[in-house]
């Protein structure tokens, strides 16, 4: 028999396994329950249960399961049922194979009826991976496979309820009670979180790449951040080891968590700008809209020679005739002064200097070679000129019209297309087939530099990004606003 100060012992396992009509459980259904409850080496009860999802089962979903339409119409919905399994699942161990995507389904259930829900969960795929790190593969056709466990009917309820049991009480019996033991104490630690949020917030996060909300008191947004694993970066703002300040209000200010799913990461980086612009979180600086968006023309004066002008109104279609983007006229006037320096180009010519007759400032002072009053060779000036700026240069956008930008997450599923034209994200569809409804033309977006370097960084795989690009047909011009 086992000491009784053992997990195994004094805890009751209530290992579950859910059957939906699909894998999002904001709004796919529940249509069939299966636990069984395990304590001291014994099994001490089952609970099985079809479910009206109250909503359609796919053709697919009814070929996959075996459940249709017909077997759930006169099962009890969940509502039905809520009762009898808050009662069951009160106190035990959520086990689960995946555990999130069962736990979220659960919870969200709960949450229709306005009710809470929360249990410790054990996932069986984190103890396999766990235990056995050796193998790559730990979805549970392999672990039967692997281990020879029982043949079960799979994608049933009770079935894959028996075959992740057959894998628990494998893995206790290969690995020895002390070392399973250990497995179950670390997978079952919780890890601190503030004390205004859910102790099992994290149970709830998606491992896949989005972005992230942090809100406070009266739903005040904190914060805004992104990470190609949403639960995993959200984790790490709890993990106590604050740095800043900063950090330190965030997590004592903390009362609500909220985020959105992408299928990679560019779209996530690129939803995270889109909303900290425009939601303006109380502690997201280095992001935030400009004000004012300024670039530098070239242009020949009626001498020849190439003359600066900086502009506030920048037409994306010509980014190649601009030279840099600056967040205020002041940080165009610094660059300027510096290309000017390093290439012995005129401060009149470059705008450094108000207009007027005569040569400039620095001419008079030996420091200037005469472009300013005729005295400098056009074509030598104007070379040092376009290799003073070629580094400023704005991308032209190498495309004839709008591409999608394919990002898959394998894990989830979820495919995102980011449409994109002269490096403006201009929406996101799902499908391939979308992209033939797309039309640019009248989009409403705004110019922004943040998003132009992120975007050009990736399209132009200066990031190591593999990027699959579709190239669509022109449909017109956006409707471009400055910041």
């Amino acid at each position: 028999m086992v000491p009784k100060n053992h997990l195994t012992s004094s805890e009751i396992f209530a290992f579950l396994d859910l059957e939906t009509t699909g894998g999002n459980a904001s709004y796919d259904r529940i249509t069939e329950v299966g636990i069984r409850f395990w304590q001291d080496v014994e099994i001490i009860g089952e609970y099985q249960t079809l479910v009206n999802p109250e909503t359609r089962i796919s053709s697919f979903i009814e070929r996959l399961t075996g459940i249709t339409n017909a077997m759930v119409a006169d099962a009890p919905v969940f509502a039905g049922i809520a009762d009898v399994l808050r009662e069951k699942l009160d106190g035990v161990i959520f086990v689960a194979h995946n555990a999130r995507f069962d736990y979220s389904f659960i919870k969200s259930e709960f949450r229709r009826l306005g009710q809470a829900f929360s249990a410790p969960v054990l996932c069986t795929v984190k103890l396999s991976r766990y235990l056995y790190p050796e193998f790559p593969r730990h979805n549970m056709d392999a672990l039967i496979a692997r281990y020879g466990l029982a043949q079960v009917r799979r994608h049933r309820a009770m079935g894959d309820v028996s075959a992740m049991f057959e894998f628990f009480r494998y893995a206790m019996a290969d690995k020895g009670q002390e070392r399973f033991e250990e497995a179950l104490r670390f997978l079952l630690k919780r890890p601190s979180v503030p004390s205004h949020l859910p102790a099992d917030i994290l149970s709830d996060l998606p491992r896949c790449p989005g972005v992230y909300r942090f809100y406070g008191e009266k739903d005040v947004l904190l914060y805004v951040g992104k990470s190609t694993s949403i639960q995993q970066r959200v984790a790490s703002h709890f993990s106590g080891d604050h740095n800043t300040n900063k950090d330190v209000r965030i997590s004592e200010s903390l009362r609500r968590v909220e985020w959105t799913e992408t299928a990679g990461e560019l779209g996530a980086l690129l939803l995270e700008l889109k909303q900290i612009k425009g939601l303006s979180p109380l502690f997201n600086r280095r992001s935030r809209a400009a004000k004012t968006l300024v670039s530098i023309e070239l242009a020949a004066n009626r001498s020849g020679y190439l003359q600066a002008r900086l502009v506030r109104e920048i037409e994306p279609h010509r980014l190649g005739d601009y030279y840099g983007l600056f967040r205020s006229k002041k940080d165009a006037e610094r660059a300027l002064r510096g290309i000017a320096q390093k290439n012995d180009l005129c401060n009149k010519l470059l705008g450094l200097e108000p207009e007027r007759e005569g040569p400039c400032f620095q001419r008079t002072l030996g420091r200037c070679n005469g472009a300013c009053d005729g005295g400098e060779d056009v074509v030598r000036y104007n070379l040092r000129a376009q290799i003073g700026f070629h580094g400023l240069r704005l991308k032209t956008w190498p495309w004839q019209g709008p591409v999608g930008v394919v990002e898959r997450d394998q894990a989830t599923g979820r495919t995102d297309i980011l449409v994109i034209y002269n490096w403006l994200h201009i929406t996101t569809v799902h499908h391939e087939d979308e992209l033939h409804e797309i039309s640019v033309h009248g989009a409403r977006v705004t110019f922004d530099l943040d998003s132009y370097k992120l975007v050009v960084k990736a399209l132009m795989g200066q990031d190591g990004r593999q990027l699959t690009v579709i190239e669509l047909p022109g449909t017109g011009e956006p409707d471009v606003l400055m910041p």
